[in-house]
């Protein structure tokens, strides 16, 4: 895996990834930055997002269980002094679907303790943690 990130002035990057995407990163005014775009740290914490929540529907579409829709709610600490490392990390789930509580909470253990690259990386400096929800589909009610 490869990525780039040049400085385009101030306090602003643009992050280009191996697959040809880009992203902005800006810090923000009190750091110089003009507030355009996420936070370094911000990137970190939507990537653990990203990894888990496609753990997750994954999981759930392999055992073919009717997920319609997944969320990821993320909250975060940090360490007050420098390396200001995240030191807590709490995702909450909204999964929408006719899905059976067992079900979808051994989904998540599954992303956490086994596929979630993130989860897990992050999981050597932050204590992590989840919990879930499972809103009913409508369409399954009808």
């Amino acid at each position: 895996m490869k990525a780039r990130v040049k400085w385009v002035g101030d306090a602003m990057f643009i992050g280009e990834s191996g697959s040809g995407h880009s992203v902005v990163m800006d810090g923000p005014e009190d750091h110089g930055g003009r507030n355009m775009g996420v936070r370094p740290m911000e990137m970190l914490l939507l990537g653990l997002g990203g990894c888990t929540a496609f753990d997750v529907t994954m999981i759930l579409q392999r055992g073919r269980h009717p997920v319609k829709d997944c969320v990821v709610e993320l909250s975060a600490e940090r360490s007050e002094t420098e390396p200001k490392v995240f030191t807590a990390i709490h995702a909450h789930f909204v999964v929408t679907g006719d899905l059976k509580p067992k079900v979808v909470e051994r989904a998540v253990e599954l992303s956490a303790e086994k596929y979630c690259s993130a989860s897990i990386m992050l999981g050597k400096t932050a204590t992590i943690t989840h919990d879930f929800e499972i809103v009913s589909d409508p369409e399954a009610t009808t």
